[in-house]
């Protein structure tokens, strides 16, 4: 059988002599197994390297398509544009599609002509209904492979998931807060941007189940769809002061943190605790003036990195065998809001 490589490449990726692999290549005598697993690594070696050197040029652009406050899709922004100059084998650009509120109709007609024009891939960040499932579904028949990020979509329309385990921060929201709430009975007041995304239903589930676990005492209302804009964020929460006079910890997992301040103060009511989601510009100013007690957060820049290394898999540009490291939920204080 002929080489697939040089004799002298083999030869030096082996560290061996060049008449060692020719005569283990060609069956020129007895070859030690130990030097015939040391060439078959080689070779496996520089098919990789050579894999490499083909794709290394490959321009690939993904679709990034959010609705989300304009502090996180910053912060999602940042993290992408920090990424992406480092990422390999191919070279990646991101095209962005945000905005704060967008109706499902004008989310679909985005995705249409992604799908249309075409893409290396779509990151997702958008409600979980069936529409956004059905076109994520489309997304991948016509071979673009859907990240979802932050907030899931059901796995048939999605390559994968990067982000936080939901369920698993909104417990360690309540273990942290029950003990720093102290003994006495209260109301905990749950903000979410809105119920259509799954994510943030996940940690309020995580959140209940370990509040009636470790605190019994606390009770916890739910407050949604002020879609973390401060104005109507701010219209919610006054109305769930008025109709629960013993409110006094919040568990903000939709963000409009300075609107939650702004309309306990009007109403003169204290917040004796005060955990919020992602450490974005807006939340790392009010950790410094120690406004918020503590903030549940992940690292944007591995989301970015993961959901680059998924696509890349469906590109046969990585292993197929090849996964990404889950998002390790995080704590910041105070003391790291600078």
């Amino acid at each position: 059988m002929r080489p697939p490589f040089p004799l002298k490449d083999i030869a030096l990726q082996a560290g061996l002599s060049l008449a060692t692999v020719d005569r283990a290549l060609h069956g020129r005598g007895h070859v030690a197994r130990a030097t015939g697993l040391r060439i078959e690594a080689a070779i496996a070696e520089l098919e990789r390297q050579y894999a490499e050197a083909r794709i290394g040029g490959r321009r690939l652009v993904l679709d990034v398509v959010m609705e989300t406050p304009q502090r996180f899709s910053n912060a999602v922004r940042a993290a992408f544009e920090a990424e992406l100059p480092g990422i390999r084998p191919a070279t990646i650009s991101a095209r962005y599609h945000v905005a704060e509120t967008i109706s499902e109709a004008e989310l679909l007609a985005i995705l249409k002509t992604i799908r249309k024009r075409g893409s290396h891939g779509v990151v997702l960040k958008v409600p979980s209904t069936p529409a956004m499932a059905e076109m994520a579904g489309q997304l991948m028949e016509a071979g673009i492979p859907v990240v979802t990020l932050v907030t899931d979509l059901p796995a048939r329309a999605r390559t994968g998931y990067v982000g936080m385990d939901n369920r698993i921060a909104g417990a360690t929201a309540a273990y942290l807060l029950a003990r720093m709430a102290g003994p006495s009975a209260g109301t905990v007041l749950l903000t979410l941007s809105s119920a259509r995304f799954s994510g943030e239903e996940e940690r309020e589930r995580g959140f209940r189940a370990a509040l009636s676990k470790d605190a019994p005492h606390l009770a916890a209302v739910t407050i949604s769809e002020g879609f973390g804009v401060d104005r109507t964020t701010g219209a919610l929460v006054r109305a769930a002061l008025a109709a629960h006079p013993d409110i006094r910890a919040v568990y903000s997992i939709g963000g409009g943190n300075r609107a939650i301040l702004k309309a306990f103060a009007e109403e003169k009511r204290r917040i004796d605790v005060l955990a919020a989601h992602d450490l974005d510009s807006d939340n790392r100013a009010l950790l410094f003036e120690g406004k918020l007690t503590f903030v549940i957060h992940h690292d944007l820049r591995q989301d970015a990195r993961s959901a680059c290394q998924l696509m890349m898999v469906h590109h046969r540009m990585l292993p197929a065998d090849f996964r990404i490291a889950p998002s390790r939920v995080a704590i910041a204080t105070p003391h790291e809001g600078v």
